[in-house]
C-alpha cells in the first residue's frame, strides 16, 4: 500500500451517507490537499508499539446516488492477544518518520445495526483484506485510510437486492483528519470512493462514487489511561 503525503484542512464529520467504508473505509479525494514530498514534514505516533482500536462514534454513513445506508455500530480492533502488527503503532524508532507519515496496518473494520432510506429493505456490510493507516502531522494532523479493492461491500436485500463493492478496480485512500485528544479521533467529512453498483430495480447503478462520513475515536489498548498522539 502506497501512503499518501497531504496537507489536511480541518474536516467535521456528518451523518448522511462507509461505503466506507472505508470503513473506516471508503477512500477517495476528500477535502485534503495532496502535500509534496519535499512539504511533509516530520512526524511521531505515540506510544510507541502500542495497540489501538478504532471505534464509531455517532453514525457512518454511505450514500451512493439516491441511496444512503447508515450504520451505528463500527470498529477496527487489534487481533486478540497480538502477535501480529495490525492495529499497532510501530516501535520505536520506526514509529517516527522525519519527512512523511507513519504508517500502521489495520484489520479490516466491522459494520452493523445498519439500515437505509429505502422503505422494505435491510443492509449488511461486509470487509475484508488489509486496510492501512498513515498518520501526517501538520497544522492540524491527519491520516489517510486505504482501503483494499472491494474491501468494503455494502448489499441491500428486500424489496431492492443492490451491491454496492467500493474500490472495485485497484485498492483506495480516503483523507481523513486525526484530533489529539482524550480520546483522539479520527474524521471522515464527505469522503468518496470509488464504486461499482449491481442489482435490480431501485438500485442506483449509475453511480460510480460513494460518499463516506463517520467519526471514529482512536483509543489505547495496550494502556487505557494513555492516548494515541500525532506530533511532530
Amino acid at each position: 500500500m502506497t501512503a499518501r503525503r497531504f496537507r489536511s484542512r480541518a474536516l467535521l464529520a456528518s451523518g448522511a451517507g462507509l461505503a466506507f467504508v472505508a470503513a473506516l473505509g471508503l477512500g477517495g479525494a476528500g477535502t485534503a490537499d495532496a502535500r509534496s514530498a519535499d512539504d511533509a514534514g516530520p512526524t511521531t505516533v505515540t506510544p510507541a508499539g502500542h495497540y489501538f482500536a478504532a471505534t464509531l462514534t455517532g453514525s457512518a454513513t454511505f450514500k451512493a446516488g439516491s441511496v444512503i445506508a447508515t450504520c451505528n455500530v463500527s470498529s477496527s480492533q487489534p487481533t486478540a492477544g497480538g502477535g501480529d502488527a495490525s492495529n499497532q503503532i510501530p516501535n520505536a524508532p520506526a514509529n517516527h518518520n522525519d519527512a512523511g507519515p507513519v504508517v500502521s496496518g489495520l484489520n479490516s473494520p466491522t459494520y452493523s445495526s445498519c439500515s437505509a432510506n429505502l422503505p422494505g429493505v435491510t443492509v449488511s456490510v461486509t470487509t475484508s483484506g488489509a486496510w492501512g493507516v498513515a498518520m501526517q502531522n501538520a497544522d492540524s494532523p491527519a491520516a489517510t485510510l486505504t482501503i483494499p479493492s472491494g474491501g468494503f461491500v455494502l448489499q441491500t436485500t428486500g424489496l431492492a437486492n443492490c451491491t454496492v463493492t467500493a474500490a472495485p478496480a485497484a485498492a483506495a485512500s480516503l483523507n481523513t483528519t486525526f484530533t489529539n485528544g482524550s480520546p483522539s479521533t479520527l474524521t471522515v467529512t464527505d469522503g468518496m470512493v470509488p464504486v461499482q453498483v449491481t442489482g435490480g430495480f431501485g438500485c442506483p447503478t449509475a453511480a460510480t462514487s460513494s460518499v463516506f462520513n463517520a467519526t471514529y475515536q482512536v483509543t489505547d489498548v495496550t494502556d487505557p489511561s494513555q492516548q494515541i498522539t500525532v506530533t511532530s
